[in-house]
């Protein structure tokens, strides 16, 4: 199924983009990536997306430090995006992970926001591949107390600290 750029999840992170954009303080150039196809399956993945969507900023902008920040299957496809070259940062908001999942992020900053109340995303699954990427990584976990799957509650937290971590990572790049 396409994806709708009206669909819930897509306009969440609106707000996530500008506070992305506020935090850069006019130095990051942000964009949002609308998947070409909606869910995961052996023939459509985010992690596809994510890579085109690279391809085309470093034609635009150059080769510059990237940071990704992505939630559910988006937090997913940016964690396993994240070994893409000049990918100096990678957040994800309450992924939906398995625990095999794993990247080689050599070099990488990483932050997995996870909402306490999240019923849709493990956060236990969440904490194994914070784990497993922690052995060439440099890996934040953070639990937003009260955070549930949608980031409604609690929404300007989980934007707050992804903004600020990943505005932080690219300006100490350039």
């Amino acid at each position: 199924m396409m994806v709708s750029p009206t669909q819930l999840s897509v306009v969440r992170m609106i707000p996530t983009a500008k506070a992305a954009a506020r935090a850069g303080n006019g130095r990051l150039a942000v964009y949002r990536l609308l998947n070409s196809w909606r869910g995961w399956d052996g023939q459509h993945t985010p992690v596809a997306d994510a890579r085109w969507a690279m391809a085309q900023v470093r034609g635009e902008l150059g080769d510059l430090p990237l940071g990704l920040i992505g939630h559910s299957l988006g937090g997913r496809a940016a964690l396993l995006a994240g070994a893409e070259p000049d990918v100096v940062s990678v957040v994800a908001l309450n992924p939906w992970v398995y625990p095999t999942d794993d990247a080689d992020l050599t070099g990488r900053r990483v932050l997995v926001l996870h909402g306490t109340q999240d019923r849709v995303a493990s956060m236990a699954r969440a904490r194994t591949v914070a784990a497993n990427l922690a052995r060439t990584a440099d890996v934040e976990f953070v639990e937003i107390e009260g955070g549930k799957h949608a980031m409604l509650r609690h929404g300007r937290e989980f934007d707050r600290r992804a903004a600020d971590f990943t505005a932080q990572t690219l300006l100490s790049r350039v």
